[in-house]
């Protein structure tokens, strides 16, 4: 009985079965399918499809930061110029000076801080690339917008301390947020081009781009771009209209001593009698005026840090950085050779000239001195108007030949001069008014086709040298601030002598232009300074590369591979003069520094991991 008994325990224990037997047997069959399912395509996924929307959203992206860019310098200098415009007015009237302000000489602290705006960008050239590739070009944008908010809180408290060094401040900022801008909108062309064309091999492997490929994209950006900033003149007369208006004299009284206005007058409007305000506005109102400017200030800066992206990746910008800061620091300079450039330098003096003349010789001593201060609004808006409108004339140039635009511009503001020239008026005319609006909107379209033209044209001849873009815009705008820099000195001199300057700078400029493209229709290739290969002191994945972290082989130009062909054959021509033991001496010396070299060891841990 007893075996008995253990026979059946036995053959129990052997036939029991675990509660989730079947189940665990059921899940040990499927693992195998489940794996796969997991790890094979899906069936769902399109890979393409998914690939160009990715590239959809980036092109997007790049058309948000093209807008971001020029509504944040349209708020920057409609702030800047309303303020400055509105603070000028003020601090000319003597009772406002002499009733709020007694003997602190705000007429001496105005000098000083014009001076300070206008003088101080002539050294721009010295550091603005510098500070360009230090901080980044849209780091450089962002603190140049904050600078120019700290010009407006420092209107809170008119002191010399305090407007002179903010002016100072300005002048510095000038050169680099202008370049900033200009390297900023046709970097943004270059990578839309490539998010277009992202299955380019080119493209992929980040080789140079193709020549004329992104110039499209570049006319249209820049056309975007100042059709936004123009707008900048129309909204910085909001302050001189909305409150500074009222409290204006009537033309009887401000124009009384002006007896001639135009091509007759020598200096700024001489005679204006200084009370031009009927009485001095309220010290809380000028205080909510400068409270709202200042919000814009600071919602331009919040535009330029969160809406706007980077202009180049972060290897790219390592790169930008570590060819050195004394190469930096030549390169502008050196590239002052390049013929292009130098021929381009009349155009960018008038290019300063003539904006500058529009808003203050042609305004003031045509304007105000025939129709009174009170319509000097008026002018602005109507020229930023036009400016803006006139701006989407450049979209032409994807029809038309490039230089359209700047000999259609020259040729209006060479008529307009010629007519300027000869015309003088008495004061106190408001019947004139139609023949100055007319002006304005023609000298708005001159200056639209002038800067759209010179900005697209540099964007067009160095669209391929993204490392060139920082050093030829500072260069553009550099001479620019020279030009202004000249105006501020000529304010004096009698307004003929001021048109003949612009006249004979426009007609200089046209010619140079000419020779210009005679050469590179002839194929003169442009002395362009080597930029130098970056040079890394880091140890890292980003810098295993010799020459470039962040661009292939195939992306080195032609010269380096040149110079690299050279090098080879020059080798193997020493080792066929070697003999045969000083030959495998060379070879293994040459071969264990090969081994040794950056490449060598990536391309060794590459291997390792396949």
């Amino acid at each position: 009985m007893e075996a008995t008994g253990g026979e059946e325990l036995v053959r129990d224990a052997a036939e029991f079965v675990p509660p989730n037997g079947n189940a665990n047997e059921m899940l040990n069959v499927g693992d195998d399918d489940q794996m796969e399912e997991f790890l094979g395509p899906q069936a769902e996924y399109n890979e393409e499809e998914e690939e160009r929307k990715y590239y959809r959203r980036k092109r997007l992206g790049v058309i948000k930061n093209v807008l971001a860019a020029s509504v944040g310098a349209m708020i920057v200098y409609s702030v800047y110029m309303g303020l400055l415009q509105m603070q000028l007015i003020l601090h000319y009237d003597m009772t406002y000076r002499e009733v709020k302000y007694s003997n602190l000489g705000l007429e001496d602290i105005d000098r000083k801080m014009l001076m300070g705006i206008n003088v101080t960008p002539i050294i721009g050239l010295l550091y603005t690339p510098i500070l360009i590739r230090f901080l980044g070009t849209k780091w450089m944008m962002f603190l140049a917008s904050g600078i120019y908010a700290l010009f407006v809180s420092t209107n809170y408290w008119e002191r010399y301390y305090t407007l002179v060094p903010s002016a100072v401040a300005i002048g510095v900022a000038i050169v680099p947020f202008w370049a900033s801008l200009g390297n900023y909108i046709t970097r943004m062309a270059q990578q839309y081009y490539e998010y277009v064309n992202y299955k380019e091999e080119h493209v992929q492997e980040q080789k140079k781009l193709p020549k004329g490929a992104c110039h499209s994209y570049i006319i249209v950006f820049q056309s975007i771009f100042y059709i936004i900033f123009h707008l900048s003149f129309v909204f910085a007369e909001f302050p001189m209209r909305l409150v500074l208006n009222e409290h204006l004299h009537e033309n009887e009284h401000v124009l009384y001593n002006v007896k001639y206005c135009g091509a007759n007058m020598s200096g700024v409007i001489p005679g204006l009698n200084s009370t031009v305000l009927i009485n001095l506005p309220r010290s809380m109102l000028l205080i909510v005026v400068e409270s709202v400017l200042m919000g814009f200030a600071f919602f331009a800066m919040i535009i330029f840090l969160v809406l706007c992206g980077a202009a180049y990746r972060p290897t790219e910008e390592i790169d930008l950085r570590s060819i050195g800061w004394g190469n930096i620091f030549q390169l502008p300079f050196k590239h002052l050779r390049d013929y292009r450039l130098r021929l381009l330098c009349p155009f960018f003096i008038y290019s300063g000239f003539e904006m500058l003349f529009a808003v203050t010789g042609f305004s003031l001593c045509y304007g105000v001195c025939a129709l009174g201060l009170k319509n000097l609004w008026l002018l602005i808006v109507v020229y930023g108007l036009s400016c803006s409108i006139f701006s989407s004339l450049s979209l032409c140039l994807l029809r038309l030949p490039r230089w359209v635009c700047l000999v259609g511009g020259a040729f209006v503001h060479i008529v307009l001069l010629l007519v300027l020239m000869v015309w003088s008026m008495p004061s106190n005319k408001p019947e004139y008014l139609g023949p100055l609006l007319v002006i304005s909107i023609l000298w708005g379209l001159g200056t639209a086709l002038n800067k759209t033209g010179v900005s697209t044209l540099l964007g067009v001849l160095y669209a391929e040298e993204k490392e060139r873009l920082d050093f030829i815009y500072t260069i553009y705008h550099w001479w620019q601030a020279l030009a202004i820099f000249v105006v501020y000195l000529w304010s004096g001199i009698p307004m003929r002598a001021k048109i003949s300057v612009l006249l004979a700078t426009l007609l200089v400029a046209c010619y140079c232009y000419w020779l210009m493209e005679r050469r590179l229709a002839s194929d003169v290739r442009p002395r362009l300074p080597r930029i130098p290969r970056p040079r890394h002191k880091f140890k890292g994945y980003r810098y295993l590369e010799e020459d470039n972290s962040d661009e292939s082989d195939s992306e080195r130009g032609e010269d380096d591979d040149l110079e690299d062909e050279l090098k080879t054959e020059d080798e193997d021509h020493v080792v066929e003069e070697m003999g045969p033991e000083d030959g495998d001496e060379r070879g293994q010396d040459a071969g264990a520094r090969r081994a040794d070299s950056p490449r060598a060891r990536r391309r060794g841990v590459e291997d390792f991991y396949t």
